[in-house]
């Protein structure tokens, strides 16, 4: 998988499963269909890469290190999540701009740890 560069989800998964593209280094982006309620523990850490993610107004939940050392400037959390991981977006280096909405109801520890 470390070839993989873009991912485009089908319509109909309703979760990313834990650790589903851990590591795939070579990630710029991922299209994550409507479907999607769930992003799951490490669905995407380590993808050093993955600068392009939007994440649809269907997901509730962003798991634990979801997006751990990801290279995404930017992020919008959607109205619909209410739950952020712990460390959801921990070692995020190039993010500079992040909006939470007042859905989220639990942001874990360490969820934006050093993102400088």
């Amino acid at each position: 998988m470390y070839k993989l560069k873009k991912i485009d989800i089908p319509n109909g998964v309703k979760k990313i499963g834990d650790g589903a593209f851990l590591e795939c280094s070579n990630l710029t982006s991922i299209e994550i269909p409507d479907s999607v309620i769930e992003i799951g523990p490490f669905a995407f850490a380590g993808c050093e890469n993955l600068t392009n993610i939007e994440i649809p107004n269907s997901v509730v939940a962003i798991g634990e290190h979801a997006f751990y050392e990801c290279s995404m400037s930017a992020i919008d959390i959607p109205y619909s999540v209410i739950c952020i991981g712990d460390g959801a977006f921990s070692r995020c280096y190039n993010l500079n701009s992040i909006t939470i909405p007042n859905s989220v109801a639990y942001i874990g520890p360490s969820a934006f740890s050093n993102c400088i």
